[in-house]
């Protein structure tokens, strides 16, 4: 099996989507939460690849599939609670948006970003979340969340 993560190799991304909609039915469901057309709209369109996506960018398309001007206000509320929920994670760097791999585990969020493409490939490394804890314990700091954020060139960039 390949260690190249799959994000960054060919595959049928529907696939991607249709789990991702299906564990963020199963998860609001399991918590009393109402998954909404809306919500689940952008959380579709976040899906739709690897590339993070900008909160305009969504209301580009929503704008587009509905014929009239989406409100930036519905938007960001739809994104507080995918986030909220563990459902997506803000890329600060991108100013974007990624679904996450893992929403029914809680975690720390660990991307790799490709400068190239822009595809962001989530990791999750207990270590990496640990080693930030205890450096952040032994000058006093209390971690509350955490994101890392590594810029370089993925697999497929620098074969092509």
């Amino acid at each position: 099996m390949s260690k190249t993560p799959l994000a960054s190799r060919p595959h049928d991304h529907s696939h991607c989507v249709h789990s991702a909609l299906t564990e963020a039915d199963t998860l609001c469901a399991g918590k009393g939460l109402r998954l909404t057309a809306l919500r689940r709209r952008v959380l579709e369109l976040v899906w739709q690849s690897h590339k993070p996506l900008g909160a305009y960018d969504i209301l580009a398309v929503l704008s587009e599939e509905d014929g009239r001007r989406a409100a930036p206000p519905t938007v960001y509320r739809a994104l507080d609670f995918l986030l909220e929920n563990g459902l997506v994670h803000r890329i600060a760097s991108l100013n974007a948006f990624a679904g996450c791999n893992h929403p029914t585990h809680a975690h720390q969020g660990q991307f790799l970003i490709c400068r190239e493409c822009h595809a962001a490939i989530e990791l999750q490394h207990g270590a990496i979340s640990a080693a930030i804890v205890n450096a952040a314990n032994e000058v006093g700091f209390d971690v509350e969340g955490q994101t890392v954020e590594v810029v370089g060139v993925c697999a497929g960039c620098k074969a092509a």
